[in-house]
């Protein structure tokens, strides 16, 4: 997938999630997400990072957290999700076209977090809301690729095992097989649980520990 595309796709996910997040009730914004620790409020704050929190600021918070990512990440978020749900909303679509090129992470990373959060937030809601099936595909391309976005795909979690969609014509790798759809793979290898009880094949255990 060429930038151009890469861009394109990353505009039309961040409008998908603000039309989505602009019809929930105040209870959902305050839900809890599949990130754990973060509401349905401080995930849209983080989906607004790359847009309004440069590298410098980024790396000033980071200092602060002695370069924990993690908890930069956090620090970030909820800053920017004090905001008002109808604020987070507006500047979620103004800066939806925004093309933004995070240092080690690349157009990608931006992309990614558009499919993978729309349904962290999406699936505890009960909410059908989802990105096209080719964008599954270009994102486990990515993460089975070799220099997945840092912080997507933890340590060894692919070394066993092998994904095979049931939704598109699409499989990688030659270990103990794991099944499912295009999302719930996706899902499952970055760590959400919730979707293991979706996949089948002799490699679900191996993600599960």
């Amino acid at each position: 997938m060429d930038r151009r595309d890469l861009f394109g796709r990353t505009t039309r996910n961040r409008l998908l999630l603000a039309d989505v997040l602009d019809g929930l009730t105040p209870a959902q914004w305050e839900a809890d997400t599949l990130c754990e620790g973060w509401t349905v409020r401080d995930l849209a704050g983080h989906l607004l990072q790359p847009m309004l929190v440069g590298f410098g600021r980024f790396l000033l918070v980071a200092l602060r957290h002695r370069g924990d990512t993690d908890a930069t990440v956090d620090a970030v978020a909820r800053r920017l999700a004090r905001r008002e749900p109808d604020e987070l909303v507006r500047l979620l679509r103004s800066h939806a076209g925004d093309e933004v090129d995070p240092p080690r992470v690349g157009p990608v990373g931006p992309f990614a977090d558009t499919c993978i959060h729309l349904r962290d937030l999406a699936r505890p809601l009960g909410l059908e809301a989802d990105v096209p099936r080719e964008d599954w595909v270009a994102v486990l391309d990515h993460l089975t690729g070799p220099a997945p976005t840092p912080g997507l795909l933890s340590g060894s979690r692919l070394s066993d095992v092998s994904l095979r969609a049931t939704d598109a014509e699409w499989r990688w790798g030659d270990g103990a097989e794991v099944v499912g759809t295009l999302e719930a793979l996706t899902l499952g290898v970055t760590g959400r649980a919730v979707v293991l009880d979706e996949l089948t094949g002799p490699g679900v255990d191996a993600l599960r520990r």
